[in-house]
């Protein structure tokens, strides 16, 4: 089943403010909430699904890709809300809903709000060559990155010992101060200063990440990138990055793509572009050409009486569109290539053909000048 569009999730139009998008979030993310439609299955389907759209939206970087290259464009990451658990989303979102559900998102309306660690994101540029880039390709990339620690399993405690209850908050992750004010009382929640939101304490830490749950390490990720990706373009590859203290959530891993230069052809938009010389004799009396193509070589005929700066055009021999939009084509620039030197038989023969009248210049109206023919293809 495809996605639905992000702005339809949230209801908002394309150059809604960040400001309104948060409050779209808000309100469809209260409407959904599992714990407002304990009877109803898909209400919590659509409560992730909002998460990912405000996901994408709500960070300018991702906005800027899906508004370019919608779905498609984030392919090879999953940026996505919709494979978050419940708190992995209050985790990234938590703050946007106050206290809309007695200050907490777990089951059953409790207020427990335990801070989720999330682990950064990493960069890496990936190299691609033109055929990478028309056919799609998978890269294994080797990464040096925080791992979770295979002592602990990311739980930061030694083996045979488990983490405790925090004292302070007593598991919430959170602490409430109750202060006196002309307005009455007024009740403010804030981060366990002596857990950091995590709800337990460690009294035994492993050796092996000294309590941290994380630990440096090295991890070989496969990266499949779509055909017709263009230089500069990012992917985001989800819960792939470092990982999260003692059992947090990874960052992703913002792959950078690098496009090298093709030896013979030239990339446009999803047009390639190719300059095959032909010498006069062949110009005029027709020939055939090897080119080449991002599949192979390709045989091409050379009418007689071509002029220089014709362009040929080969249909669907192009970059795929990124967004599954056809293919662009392969334009050949036709020039006639004019010897620098000649003999002095070469010459005598030139001498004679200069006085041909097939040889003035008549063009007609068939003769489109440059400006005309390059109009013509690329309008």
């Amino acid at each position: 089943m495809s996605k639905r569009d992000y702005y339809d999730v949230l209801g908002v139009s394309k150059d809604a403010a960040a400001d309104e998008i948060k409050k779209a979030y808000r309100k469809m993310a209260i409407k959904f909430h599992p714990d407002k439609n304990p009877d109803d299955d898909t209400a919590e389907e659509k409560f992730k699904e909002a998460a990912e759209a405000y996901e994408i939206l709500s960070n300018p970087e991702k906005k800027s890709k899906y508004d370019q290259f919608g779905h498609e464009g984030m392919r090879g990451g999953g940026y996505g809300g919709s494979h978050m658990s419940m708190d992995d989303i209050f985790s990234h979102f938590g703050d946007i809903f106050g206290g809309a559900f007695g200050g907490g998102f777990g089951g059953g309306g409790q207020s427990t709000r335990r801070r989720v660690n999330r682990g950064s994101n990493l960069r890496v540029k990936v190299k691609l060559t033109l055929n990478d880039v028309a056919h799609g390709v998978e890269k294994k990339i080797k990464l040096n990155k925080y791992k979770e620690c295979g002592s602990c399993h990311g739980s930061g405690a030694e083996k045979g010992s488990t983490p405790a209850t925090c004292h302070t908050c007593h598991g919430q992750g959170q602490v409430t101060r109750v202060t006196n004010t002309f307005l009455g009382q007024m009740q403010t929640a804030s981060t366990c200063p002596q857990c950091g939101g995590s709800g337990e304490q460690i009294t035994n830490k492993c050796k092996e990440c000294h309590g941290n749950g994380i630990v440096k390490g090295e991890e070989v990720v496969s990266i499949n990138i779509p055909a017709g990706v263009a230089n500069g373009m990012q992917l985001s590859v989800s819960g792939k990055g470092n990982a999260g203290a003692r059992g947090g959530v990874p960052g992703d891993l913002i792959v950078l793509v690098e496009e090298k230069e093709d030896p013979d052809l030239v990339r446009d938009g999803n047009n390639l572009l190719f300059d095959l010389y032909v010498n006069f004799a062949d110009a005029a009396l027709g020939t055939t050409s090897e080119i080449p193509t991002i599949d192979g070589k390709a045989r091409i005929k050379i009418s007689p009486g071509t002029q220089g700066g014709k362009v040929l055009r080969l249909k669907s021999k192009g970059i795929p569109d990124v967004n599954g939009y056809g293919r662009g084509d392969l334009l050949v620039n036709v020039n006639i290539w004019t010897p620098r030197e000649l003999s002095k038989e070469e010459k005598e023969m030139m001498e004679k053909l200069r006085e041909s009248k097939n040889f003035k210049p008549n063009p007609t109206a068939k003769d489109k000048s440059y400006f005309d023919r390059m109009r013509e293809f690329f309008s």
